[in-house]
C-alpha cells in the first residue's frame, strides 16, 4: 500500500505539519518529523478524530495544549430537534487526548494507487463524515470549484456512463488480424490490459502487453469478453501492388503450350529441338538474327508451341526449386535401342514431381536393334502405361536424325494440350517468369522472360525478384524488336536495374514508389535469409512439423550401391505410410549421390537416404548450403528403424557421423609382410590417423575399418592436412587402386 507522509496530509487538511505532529503525539504516538509516514492505524485515529471534531465544532489540538470547551450557544429549532433526537449528548463528547479511541473508529480504504486525499472519491468521504454532519462544517474543508475532488467525480461519472452506454448498445465487434498485440487487442474490445493478460494466463498463454498472440487465441479471449470476431485481412504492399486475383472464366482465351525436352545424354534430345528448330520454327524476316534467349516458338497447324531450350532437368528442377512453375508438358525422349536408363529415370521423376504432362519420344526407331515394344514395357515399370496398352501415356515412334514423324510428335503434345485446357487473360497487366538472365557489357542487364498472362508491352514498369525497371526494348527469340508480348511467348527485356535469377517471378506495376519499397524489403528478406537457416524437412524434426500441420507427406530420394538393394529399400520405406504420413518415394537410382538428386530433394522437401554410396563433392557442398538432410547407412534395417522413429516423434540419435577429411590415391605399392600401401594427396580437411576411413570407389563404399599406417615420407605422423602428400595403409585390406577416395570420419557423440 502506498503510504502518505505528513506534510502531503497537512497540505490536504490545509493546516501545518507541526499541528498533525503535535496531534498525534498526543494520541500516544511517537514524534515524527514532516517526512514520516503515516501507518493505517495512525490514518484511522486521525480521521476519526477530525470527523468528530468538525462535528462539534471542537478546534484540532496541538501538542501540548488541551482543547478548549465550546463556548455555550443559544439553541434554534434545529437544536432542539438534534437535542430531541439525542436524548444523551454526553455520548458525543470530544474525547480526551489519553482515552483510549477504537469504540467507534471508521476504517478506510486507502488502498489507491496513490494514496492522497483528492483522490478519494465521494462515497469515500460520504463513508468518513457522520450522516449528521451539516452543509457549513464540510465547507470548512475548503473544496474549492474545479478541485481535484470535482475532476475525480467527472471521471468517475463519464466512465460509469460509458460503461452503462456499452452495456445497452451489445455486445461489439472487433476485427482480428492473424496476430495481433495483446495491447492492442485489449483497445480494441475496450477492456484494461491487465483482464487481456489474466484470460491468456488461464488459458495458459504468458504473454506481456507488446508481446503478439495468434489469431485463434485473441479470437478466444474476445469471445470470453462477449464480442463478436471477424477476421482482418491485412494486405501487404506486395498484395496491393501485384494484385494477383483470379480471372473470370469469360476473359481466359487459349494459350500456346510451354514444352520441355529432357531424357538421357546421348539418347537425341539436341538432335529432336535442332529437327523441330530447323522444320518448324516460325519463319523470320530476311536479315533477321536467331537470338538465343532460352526459348523459341514452333508452328504447327496455324497453332504454335514454346519449348524451353534447357540443357536438362536439372535448370528445370532448379526452376521449380524457386517456385516456378513455367512448364505444362515434357517431352520424355529415350532411344529404342538403348532402353530407359539413370537418366531417364530421374527425368520421369522430375516430370512427375512438377505435375506436367508427359509425351514419350521413342526415338532411333530407324536403327538396327530398335525395339520401340522393350521401351513401352520398361515404361510401365516406371508408371507411364503407353496408350496403346491401355493406359494415357503418349508414345511417338520418331527419328530425329531422318526427321520422322516430327510433326506427328507435336500434334500428339497439342493434343495433350488440349486435354490440359490451357488458357490465359492477355487482356490485364503482365506476369510471368525469368528463364535466364545475364549481365550484357553493351546493353546491361538483359533478362529473358515467359509472359504466363496478361500482356508485356514496351514502358512497363517491372519488378522482377529483386530487380526493378522500365522496359526499354523487348526482342522475340529471332532478335526481331517487338512492342508486346502476350501469354505463353518468350521474350528478350532490357531495362532493369540489375540481373535477376532464374526462377524469379516478374511483374507489370503502376505504382513506382511502392514497387521500389516492395523491392527493397525483398532484399533485406533475401539477406536476412542467407543468415538464417533453411526451413527444409529432416528426420529430427519431422514428426514435430507433422503435429503443427505443416506436412503430411514425407519424401525420400534413395541412392543405392546396387539395384537390388534400392528396390529393398524403396518397398520397406513405402510400407510404413500410415493415416498421418504418406512415405513417397520420388526418385531412387543406383550410384553415387549427384548434384542433381539434392536438387531434387529442394524442390521437393525431401531427405535423400544412401545406402553404402557417398555423396560427391558437388553434392555434399550444395546438401550443407541448402539444408538438405542426408542420411547414409549401411545397414537397410538401420534405415527402416530410424525413419519409422522419426514419424512416431522417437528418433533420439545420439551419434551423428563427422567427415574430417578426403584423399585421393595417386599411387600403389605392394610391399611383403606389410600389404598394399596408397600414396595420397590430401584434398580437403586432414587424414587423421586415429580416425575411422572408409574407401570410397565412384562413389560406392568399397570398404570402412580403421588406419593401419600414416607417414610422410618415413616419419610416423597423427595427421596430414590438407595440400600435402602421405603415405597410409588400411588395417586387413590390400584392394586399394589408384583413383580411389580415402574419406576419413569420427563418430561424434549428439546431446539428446
Amino acid at each position: 500500500m502506498t503510504k502518505v507522509r505528513v506534510h502531503e496530509l497537512a497540505k490536504e487538511l490545509d493546516s501545518n505539519s507541526k499541528e498533525i505532529i503535535g496531534l498525534m503525539a498526543g494520541f500516544g504516538f511517537p514524534t515524527r518529523n514532516h517526512m514520516s509516514a503515516l501507518e493505517q492505524e495512525e490514518l484511522d485515529v486521525l480521521f476519526e478524530r477530525l470527523t468528530q471534531a468538525y462535528d462539534k465544532k471542537v478546534p484540532v489540538p496541538v501538542f501540548g495544549k488541551q482543547p478548549e470547551a465550546p463556548k455555550p450557544a443559544k439553541k434554534g429549532k434545529k437544536d432542539k430537534q438534534a437535542a430531541e433526537s439525542n436524548p444523551n449528548p454526553a455520548q458525543e463528547s470530544t474525547p480526551a487526548a489519553d482515552e483510549p479511541i477504537g469504540r467507534k473508529v471508521r476504517h478506510v480504504d486507502t488502498r489507491q494507487t496513490v494514496v492522497e486525499l483528492n483522490k478519494i472519491d465521494d462515497e469515500v468521504i460520504e463513508e468518513l463524515v457522520p450522516t449528521n454532519v451539516s452543509d457549513d462544517s464540510v465547507k470548512k474543508q475548503k473544496l474549492k470549484k474545479g478541485s481535484k475532488f470535482r475532476d475525480n467525480n467527472q471521471m468517475k461519472n463519464k466512465a460509469k456512463a460509458q460503461k452503462e452506454e456499452k452495456v445497452n448498445k451489445g455486445p461489439i465487434t472487433v476485427k482480428i488480424p492473424d496476430e495481433i498485440a495483446v495491447g492492442e487487442l485489449s483497445e480494441r474490445l475496450e477492456v484494461p490490459a491487465t483482464e487481456v493478460i489474466k484470460k491468456l494466463m488461464m488459458l495458459g498463454v504468458m504473454a506481456s502487453i507488446s508481446q503478439s498472440v495468434d489469431f485463434d487465441t485473441a479470437s478466444l479471449i474476445a469471445e470470453d469478453f462477449g464480442a463478436i470476431v471477424e477476421r482482418e485481412i491485412i494486405l501487404t504492399d506486395e498484395d496491393i501492388l501485384f494484385n494477383d486475383f483470379e480471372d473470370a472464366p469469360e476473359q481466359l482465351e487459349d494459350r500456346s503450350p510451354v514444352v520441355v525436352v529432357m531424357g538421357h545424354v546421348d539418347h537425341g534430345k539436341t538432335s529432336l529441338l535442332d529437327a523441330i528448330r530447323s522444320t518448324n520454327v516460325i519463319e523470320t524476316e530476311a536479315g533477321g538474327i536467331t537470338q538465343h534467349i532460352g526459348a523459341y516458338r514452333v508452328r504447327v497447324n496455324e497453332r504454335k508451341i514454346t519449348f524451353l531450350d534447357t540443357p536438362g532437368h536439372e535448370a528445370f528442377t532448379a526452376m521449380r526449386a524457386r517456385g516456378a512453375q513455367v512448364t505444362d508438358i515434357a517431352i520424355l525422349v529415350v532411344a529404342a535401342d538403348d532402353g530407359i536408363m539413370p537418366q531417364t529415370v530421374e527425368a520421369i521423376n522430375h516430370a512427375k514431381a512438377a505435375n506436367v504432362g508427359i509425351v514419350v519420344a521413342i526415338n532411333k526407331i530407324d536403327k538396327e536393334g530398335a525395339n520401340p515394344d522393350r521401351i513401352k514395357q520398361e515404361l510401365t515399370e516406371h508408371g507411364l502405361i503407353p496408350e496403346d496398352w491401355g493406359g494415357d501415356t503418349i508414345c511417338v515412334e520418331i527419328s530425329a536424325k531422318k526427321r520422322m514423324n516430327i510433326e506427328d510428335l507435336l500434334e500428339m503434345v497439342l493434343l495433350v494440350a488440349d486435354m490440359r485446357d490451357l488458357k490465359a487473360n492477355p487482356n490485364r497487366k503482365a506476369k510471368g517468369t525469368v528463364i535466364e538472365a545475364k549481365l550484357d557489357k553493351g546493353r546491361g542487364p538483359v533478362a529473358s522472360v515467359l509472359v504466363q498472362n496478361g500482356t508485356l508491352k514496351i514502358g512497363d514498369t517491372v519488378v522482377a525478384g529483386t530487380a526493378f525497371g522500365h522496359i526499354r526494348a523487348m526482342l522475340d527469340d529471332k532478335g526481331k524488336k517487338i512492342k508486346k508480348a502476350g501469354p505463353s511467348v518468350p521474350v528478350e527485356i532490357l531495362g532493369l536495374d540489375e540481373v535477376p535469377e532464374g526462377g524469379d517471378e516478374f511483374y507489370v506495376v503502376d505504382d513506382e514508389r511502392m514497387a521500389k519499397n516492395v523491392v527493397e524489403k525483398r532484399k533485406q528478406k533475401a539477406k536476412e535469409e542467407r543468415i538464417g537457416s533453411h526451413n527444409v524437412v529432416t528426420l529430427d524434426d519431422f514428426f514435430d512439423k507433422v503435429k503443427e500441420g505443416q506436412i503430411k507427406d514425407l519424401n525420400i530420394v534413395i541412392k543405392a550401391d546396387v539395384n537390388g538393394s534400392v528396390e529393398a529399400v524403396k518397398q520397406s520405406l513405402e510400407k510404413l505410410s500410415n493415416e498421418e504420413v504418406r512415405v513417397n518415394v520420388i526418385h531412387s537410382g543406383v550410384g553415387a549421390i549427384r548434384e542433381s538428386d539434392v536438387m531434387l530433394a529442394y524442390a521437393s522437401n525431401a531427405i535423400i537416404v544412401g545406402f553404402n554410396v557417398r555423396p560427391d563433392m558437388g553434392a555434399a557442398a550444395s546438401a550443407e548450403s541448402q539444408g538438405v538432410d542426408i542420411r547414409l547407412y549401411r545397414v537397410i534395417y538401420t534405415a527402416i528403424e530410424e525413419i519409422e522413429a522419426a514419424m512416431k516423434g522417437m528418433l533420439e540419435p545420439t551419434f551423428r557421423e563427422q567427415v574430417t577429411g578426403h584423399a585421393e590415391i595417386r599411387q600403389t605399392f605392394k610391399v611383403s609382410g606389410v600389404g598394399t600401401i596408397a600414396g595420397c594427396y590430401v584434398t580437403d580437411g586432414t587424414i587423421t590417423r586415429n580416425t575411422q576411413v572408409r574407401l570410397v570407389r565412384d562413389g560406392i563404399v568399397v570398404h570402412e575399418g580403421e588406419l593401419a599406417s600414416l607417414k610422410r615420407f618415413k616419419d610416423d605422423v597423427k595427421e596430414v592436412a590438407s595440400g600435402y602428400e602421405c603415405g597410409l595403409s588400411i588395417e586387413k585390406f590390400n584392394d586399394i587402386k589408384e583413383g580411389d577416395v580415402v574419406e576419413g570420419f569420427n563418430m561424434v557423440e549428439v546431446e539428446r
